[in-house]
């Protein structure tokens, strides 16, 4: 006998993984070459040169002992005090070590955090288009998992669909920006509202309703574009963020969760977070990536490559005819599919190997996602495909 929930999670590969590990099997078949995978946020720009230079100095230079050996369960006070000179430095924070805890990554961040506001009866709160683990995540920590239409065609906010679905029993609200799937930032504006609207109903209803701030794609963004530091406009803001985009290391899961002292019951918070991970296991973040971040936190991305990407896909398949929002962020495009039905759509890419994910996990049928973060050469022979299909 097993757990069905988990069952269920396992039996049932992401559409995402599936489209991923059906490019993998199409190349062995008519060649890498003929198959035009954008399915997968695995980022294609290499990691700075520092990073690597980085690890080079800290397995020649430190005691096997201290790279490979246990940190402190909530991260190695070196490196949460570098991190937050960091935020300091950028946004003015105010922030300390002690508000910092270092995660392996995103994923067991967020999975912590919800937890830890998981209250008998609470529900939090996603905004669509939003990141599909987010519904599993939110389920498993028992709380309920609500989705807040997505505010088209622009994919900032709507606000008074936030405010339909407040209720007394809503702990967190959680937003993603720059925004996976639709590469949308929030504007200032956009996230003041908001940040208005929770202060009124945390008064009406008693108790404070969090933002929970997922971060992974903060530094990715053009064109001058502002991503404005959430926790300096709603201080009941969580931070959860990942060096795996920013710096090109996804299979290293590191990242940080940040629990300002302003936000209410800042310190029996980031106690309950703590107390989460443990009982996940997500404790001691690797020692070895501990210590790069404690050099590297600073360094910011080369986006050259992926903006020479979008750009290349907005305005290539804009002039085709597909509509969509302008993409100021991440490595995302999020596209109306024509005809409305993004399922079909993307079957019918599938068989001449153009591979979209649909929006319906997303929280938004009738769109598809593309990751840009692919070769420019592979953009350039895709695009005559996209424009068969619009015909």
């Amino acid at each position: 006998m097993v757990n069905q929930q988990a069952y269920a999670l396992g039996a049932n590969r992401s559409c995402i993984r599936e489209l991923f590990e059906y490019g993998k099997a199409r190349a062995t078949i008519v060649g890498a070459e003929n198959v035009f995978d954008y399915s997968l946020g695995n980022p294609s720009i290499p990691s700075p040169a520092a990073v690597d230079q980085t690890i080079r100095e800290i397995l020649t230079d430190t005691d096997s002992l201290q790279i490979h050996g246990y940190t402190s369960a909530v991260g190695d006070l070196e490196t949460r005090r570098v991190i937050a000179e960091d935020l300091n430095s950028r946004f003015d924070a105010g922030a300390a070590a002690e508000d910092l805890f270092i995660g392996c990554g995103a994923a067991p961040e967020l999975v912590a955090v919800f937890r830890a506001l998981a209250v008998p009866g609470a529900e939090i709160l996603a905004i669509a288009p939003y990141f599909p683990e987010y519904k599993p995540f939110v389920e498993s920590a028992g709380a309920t998992f609500k989705v807040v239409a997505p505010d088209v065609p622009d994919f900032q906010i709507d606000l008074d669909a936030v405010e339909a679905m407040l209720t007394a029993h809503t702990a967190a609200v959680i937003i993603n920006s720059p925004n996976n799937p639709s590469g949308v930032v929030y504007t200032k504006e956009t996230l003041e509202k908001l940040g208005a609207l929770l202060e009124r109903k945390s008064a009406e209803f008693g108790h404070p309703v969090y933002i929970i701030s997922d971060e992974p794609y903060r530094e990715l963004v053009y064109g001058g574009v502002e991503v404005p530091f959430v926790p300096n406009i709603y201080p009941n803001t969580v931070v959860c963020y990942s060096y795996s985009k920013s710096l090109s290391l996804p299979g290293e899961r590191i990242g940080y969760i940040y629990v300002p002292k302003q936000a209410a019951d800042s310190k029996a918070l980031y106690a309950a977070i703590a107390g989460a991970a443990r009982a996940c296991g997500h404790v001691c973040a690797p020692s070895l990536w501990q210590k790069v971040i404690a050099r590297c936190a600073g360094l910011r991305p080369d986006l050259a490559a992926y903006d020479r990407n979008r750009r290349a896909l907005y305005e290539g398949l804009t002039a085709m005819g597909y509509e969509m929002a302008k993409p100021d962020g991440a490595f995302y495009l999020f596209i109306k599919a024509p005809g409305g039905d993004a399922n079909a759509f993307s079957e019918k890419a599938k068989l001449k190997d153009l591979l979209l994910v649909p929006g319906d996990g997303f929280g938004c049928p009738g769109y598809f996602r593309i990751c840009y973060c692919v070769s420019y050469e592979m953009i350039q022979n895709s695009l005559p495909v996209f424009a068969e299909l619009i015909k």
